[in-house]
């Protein structure tokens, strides 16, 4: 007769029969174990982050013109120059280069899992530039981040605000392609204690730049209706749309407001639908793993009740709504960009923009630069995003 294993004497070979003896797939048993199990979580609390840290992300991306249509297509952003061959040369590109909406998504998405996984709100992001060349098709994106600073949220002391430094690379040149900085709130560990002026009685967590730009007003969290103004009297007393969107149109519109109660203002007509490409395909596609984006069983007892857009969904939608009433020549940079409140499957996004200034400089004698204000809203008329946006627009006598 064959002798069957025996124990060591710690129980293991009695651990695996009571193991083998159990039915894990039945619907009790496993209610039973899921109450027992540890979740292995994904992302970073807050007290991960320390000042100088630089995280280096991985994987990367290459960058394909399959990904920047399919962002750009169901953002409305159809600029020919970036779907045809003919029109990008005419413009000075060597091919239809990759959208600066869809490589700004790209370089956050990447970050996503070692940033703000975890969840917090996505406070704003400025200081968004290109500072290389045009950027093609085949482009593989290298991203890293450096912790500019750490904040105790003195409203939410389960919460510290951390704001990154982020750079989009070349993986084969180094050479910087995407960076900004963004603030998000970042749960913690454990909250603290405050004592409602951005300081903490914990050690070590405390930063002097609460009070000095280190933390939001309250109406810059999302789910509040900050933005523009509610004081209607306070508004100009005409607004004046351009009539073109060639850069001396903006000029004109300017002249014509200047000097007198007006601002050069006006809405898009077109909205989008936020529908189950925009808020899950379109972030899965630039690597963006947020639950907020995934899963609706989380969500359901989260503030927004529902999954929500990804901000850069959010913002590319408006601005493709703006930008089909101008003649775009060149992206220049972002600052100032705010996200107001939430957006879940069924709102419809719109667009609304205020010229602020116009000036001749730019890269190509074809154009001008403009700088403009955009707010997105939904279709209670609330806004969700804004910034400032600065462009090279074509010019007529070009």
């Amino acid at each position: 007769m064959t002798e069957g294993p025996r124990s060591n004497g710690n129980g293991e070979h009695g651990a695996r029969n009571r193991c083998e003896s159990v039915e894990w797939t039945d619907p009790d048993t496993f209610a039973r174990v899921l109450e027992r199990a540890e979740t292995r979580s994904k992302g970073n609390t807050f007290e991960a982050f320390a000042e100088g840290d630089v995280l280096e992300h991985d994987p990367g991306l290459t960058l394909t013109r399959w990904g920047s249509e399919a962002w750009t297509s169901q953002t409305l952003n159809h600029d020919p120059a970036y779907w045809r061959t003919d029109a990008a040369l005419s413009r000075g590109f060597d091919e239809p280069p990759i959208h600066p909406d869809y490589l700004t998504a790209a370089t956050l998405g990447i970050t996503v899992e070692d940033l703000s996984e975890k969840g917090g709100y996505f406070l704003g992001r400025t200081g968004l530039r290109f500072p290389g060349a045009p950027v093609y098709p085949g482009t593989e994106l290298r991203v890293e981040s450096e912790v500019v600073s750490t904040a105790t949220s003195s409203s939410r002391p389960e919460y510290g605000i951390v704001t990154w430094r982020t750079r989009g690379m070349d993986a084969e040149t180094d050479e910087p392609l995407c960076t900004y900085e963004r603030t998000n709130m970042i749960p913690r560990r454990d909250p603290v204690e405050t004592d409602r002026s951005g300081s903490t009685n914990a050690d070590g967590n405390g930063s002097a730049r609460n009070g000095d730009g280190g933390e939001p007003a309250a109406d810059d969290e999302p789910g509040s209706k900050g933005g523009l103004s509610a004081d209607e009297d306070g508004l100009p007393a005409d607004l004046l749309a351009p009539e073109g969107g060639f850069f001396e149109d903006f000029v004109e519109a300017l002249e014509a407001a200047s000097g007198r109660d007006a601002a050069v203002a006006y809405r898009h007509e077109r909205g989008r639908t936020q529908d189950d490409v925009t808020v899950a395909a379109l972030p899965l596609a630039t690597l963006n793993t947020a639950g907020q984006h995934h899963n609706a069983d989380v969500m359901a007892d989260a503030p927004s009740g529902d999954v929500v857009s990804y901000g850069d969904v959010t913002r590319s939608t408006a601005l493709g709504h703006a930008r089909s009433d101008e003649r775009t020549w060149r992206e220049v940079g972002f600052d100032d960009e705010t996200f107001h409140d939430f957006v879940t499957p069924g709102d419809t996004v719109y667009a609304f923009t205020r010229v602020l200034e116009a000036d001749g400089d730019a890269s190509d004698d074809r154009a001008g630069t403009v700088r403009f204000q955009h707010v997105a809203f939904n279709q209670r008329h609330e806004p969700v995003y804004s910034g400032t946006r600065t462009a090279e627009i074509r010019r007529r006598t070009s």
